[in-house]
């Protein structure tokens, strides 16, 4: 694994003043995140993505997520990525992978999406005087993803310092991974702390329209074993009740 990387520094609390923007899914790892950056005192600006995901379910949690969690506001912009297409979650002719999560890049993978959700915020921070991104990324308990690793989330933050206005005129800007160097059940078990409802949350990468999970995608699995091994009652509703 990739050297350990300490995310940016932030105070233990800030005044509830203070503005964040908070990268929000509506899955398990951002409502975290959301949780950690409310606990620490931002007045926090939820974005949501809508880029033709096929579990646009999680786009209906992020919205319960963010208004049981007191956000002080919740924007979802709309890009279509399904008209580039290359994963299985923008493209239906793809199937998402349901065999246990193996070695590599998986075909969940969306290219740039991260990076494009990142600079979405680095807009939206600018625009806010926010000096804060908080995103969900995790390089433990993953997919394989290359855009969830320490590396990225340093590059991101560089690159916010090289690219905006803010930063040129002495307003550096810090991009929070909080969650970056934990395992799916530590996530969970801080969450339980924090009072997480990771009932209100859809991670599944096939949910159905009720936000019902399929219980064996790659996602599923790792969240499944994360409540396991963190010997908490698993809240997912599961299609066929299973």
């Amino acid at each position: 694994m990739s050297p350990a990387v300490v995310p940016a520094a932030v105070p233990a609390a800030v005044p509830a003043v203070v503005p964040a923007v908070v990268l929000l899914s509506g899955g398990l790892d951002s409502a975290t995140v959301l949780a950690l950056a409310r606990e620490r005192g931002f007045a926090c600006h939820c974005l949501s993505l809508d880029y033709g995901q096929r579990h646009g379910a999680e786009l209906q949690a992020a919205a319960r997520v963010g208004t049981a969690m007191g956000a002080a506001a919740h924007r979802v912009l709309k890009l279509d990525l399904g008209q580039l297409g290359g994963s299985a979650l923008t493209d239906s002719s793809i199937a998402v992978p349901t065999t246990g999560v193996k070695p590599g890049i998986p075909v969940t993978y969306v290219p740039a999406r991260n990076t494009i959700m990142l600079a979405l915020a680095l807009a939206w921070a600018e625009v806010l005087g926010a000096q804060d991104i908080f995103v969900g990324g995790n390089a433990v308990d993953y997919s394989g993803y290359p855009d969830c690793r320490p590396e990225f989330i340093r590059a991101c933050e560089a690159l916010a310092n090289l690219a905006t206005k803010a930063a040129v005129e002495g307003r550096p800007l810090r991009v929070h991974a909080p969650l970056i160097e934990m395992s799916k059940a530590q996530i969970i078990a801080e969450g339980g702390r924090l009072g997480v409802d990771y009932g209100l949350t859809v991670s599944c990468y096939q949910a159905d329209a009720e936000g019902r999970a399929c219980g064996v995608c790659d996602s599923c699995r790792l969240r499944s074993d994360g409540f396991r091994t963190a010997g908490l009652a698993d809240p997912t509703r599961y299609a066929g009740g299973n």
